[in-house]
């Protein structure tokens, strides 16, 4: 990604004429024999990174719920917006991805669809927790699926290898701590919900309550 800014950077800097077709801003034309990804290994990774970008977006609306005045839970609040700038990160990787393998030359901005969030408030920490949950679930399964149509003939080893080290063993990590998180929160609200609630999000924040 980074590449690319630069790039764009120093073409602003030696092509400055008014008209487009004074400035040469087409691709060059390369050889395409170093692009091996198959369709369907390709298809899979565009869908996987519009997966991650509403996943973001998701967590981004439950920090904001969680973050209003008449609900005032910081600690939920900053877990979600952590957790939807971590997705974003995760998108990113997989379009830098992309970019190193050759594959997005063109209409890169495709990639990103901003879809409305799928909920937009929740009855409690629990909720939010069991739905995020639920979520990177579905997030983990889309990553194997992935994995599975790259692997098919031809098996790209690389993709597959990068995939199940760097994003899979992060997602069975997260819904491992998701899954302790609501645990311990249906523990400690199960006789005092509201008390319960409120210093579980003092925990999140990193407060000895």
């Amino acid at each position: 990604m980074k590449a690319v800014i630069f790039a764009a950077a120093a073409l602003l800097a030696v092509c400055t004429p008014t008209s487009a077709k004074q400035c040469n801003v087409n691709p060059v034309n390369i050889p395409k024999t170093w692009i091996t990804m198959h369709q369907s290994c390709r298809s899979s990774m565009r869908r996987q990174i519009q997966m991650e970008v509403a996943a973001s977006m998701q967590y981004l609306a439950m920090g904001a719920h969680f973050s209003r005045d008449g609900i005032n839970r910081p600690g939920f609040a900053k877990l979600f917006f952590d957790a939807g700038s971590e997705e974003r990160e995760h998108a990113m990787k997989l379009i830098d991805y992309l970019l190193m393998r050759g594959e997005l030359d063109t209409d890169v901005t495709s990639l990103i669809q901003i879809r409305s969030p799928e909920r937009k408030s929740w009855e409690s920490g629990v909720d939010a927790l069991e739905h995020a949950l639920k979520m990177e679930t579905e997030v983990t399964k889309s990553i194997r699926s992935v994995i599975i149509a790259c692997e098919a003939d031809p098996n790209d080893y690389h993709l597959v290898d990068y995939l199940t080290g760097e994003f899979l063993e992060e997602q069975y990590k997260g819904q491992r701590d998701l899954a302790g998180k609501a645990s311990t929160l249906k523990k400690m609200m199960d006789r005092h919900s509201s008390l319960g609630e409120f210093l579980f999000d003092k925990k999140l924040l990193g407060m000895d309550i």
